[in-house]
């Protein structure tokens, strides 16, 4: 007659001290490690599927949405943990660029930390920003920023709203001639600042110009985005969403059936397909700090994007719910 075995080798104890065979442990470590490894492949085939566009000064290509981390902050560990939930599916459904600045509280600080934690930096491109006048302190605040991100080497440094461009500019370049620094640009959010920022755009090289860009705040796409084409300087799209009043303005519509047409599911995809389906536009960088934002907005990099026709026809729609 068979009888229970006493070889620990073979049986296992539960908390409640009911034995457990070795064969079903094994066999329920085999289930886990399948639903890992399926979980796992279908992250991969999405990050695959993500419809990129390339960097013109470098041929370096990004997924069409990245992640802005203005409300990114160390301390609460419940908020860390989301925060890191939140990176970790960004990266795993293929994300890369993500954008911070110094202004933003502790943000690199929290970003630093959470990359560092999870291992992900070499998988991510890092954007960051400059926000002083002088070279002097120029070159402080850039190497404390390397600290806090806890890198050596920034994919994109940008000049932040356009402070410091005589004087910084040069600092830039010395620092991507080193190699420090992929890439240098500069940003703006304030349509106050447009004629300026052309003007830096038309008498100076650079990668990148970051502003504001939406549906609801089409102002950029006038001269700026057409200027940044011409001169070959890719374009990170702040504010897609118009601070949230392109929310408030669809509250409790359904999307409309045309919506099929540029497969999307929702309106975040809705707003962030037409702003990465503008030629210039080569990434959209919405605020995300929860895992099921970042996996909406990622559908707006999968899938087709419109065309100019539906382009027009998704900024009537939006236009005459406004005005409506």
């Amino acid at each position: 007659m068979n009888r229970p075995s006493n070889d620990p080798r073979r049986q296992t104890r539960s908390a409640d001290g009911v034995n457990i065979s070795r064969r079903k442990m094994l066999k329920a470590g085999l289930a886990v490690a399948a639903t890992t490894i399926v979980a796992d492949s279908v992250s991969a085939q999405a990050a695959r599927d993500l419809l990129t566009k390339a960097v013109p000064s470098t041929g370096v290509r990004l997924p069409v949405i990245g992640i802005g981390t203005n409300r990114f902050r160390t301390g609460d560990p419940a908020w860390t943990a989301r925060l890191r939930d939140t990176l970790s599916a960004f990266s795993r459904l293929g994300g890369k660029v993500i954008d911070t600045a110094p202004s933003y509280g502790d943000s690199e600080q929290a970003i630093g930390t959470l990359l560092a934690d999870t291992g992900l930096r070499e998988r991510v491109f890092l954007a960051t920003k400059l926000d002083r006048d002088s070279v002097a302190d120029g070159r402080q605040r850039l190497a404390a920023s390397f600290a806090a991100l806890g890198t050596r080497r920034l994919d994109l440094v940008q000049l932040h709203n356009l402070r410091g461009a005589e004087s910084l500019l040069p600092l830039l370049r010395e620092q991507q001639a080193a190699g420090s620094i992929g890439h240098i640009g500069i940003t703006s959010s304030n349509d106050s600042q447009y004629a300026e920022m052309e003007a830096i755009m038309r008498r100076e090289r650079l990668d990148f110009i970051q502003v504001d860009y939406a549906v609801g705040n089409r102002s950029a796409g006038e001269r700026l985005l057409p200027l940044a084409a011409d001169r070959g300087m890719a374009v990170l799209a702040n504010l897609p969403f118009g601070r949230g009043a392109q929310f408030r303005a669809v509250s409790g519509r359904p999307l409309p059936g045309w919506a099929d047409d540029i497969d999307c599911q929702s309106w975040a995809q809705v707003f962030l397909k037409y702003v990465v389906s503008h030629p210039a536009v080569t990434c959209a960088i919405p605020g995300s700090t929860q895992v099921a934002h970042v996996e909406d907005n990622l559908g707006a990099a999968r899938g087709r994007l419109p065309d100019e026709r539906m382009r027009q026809r998704i900024a009537s729609y939006f236009d005459a719910i406004v005005d409506g």
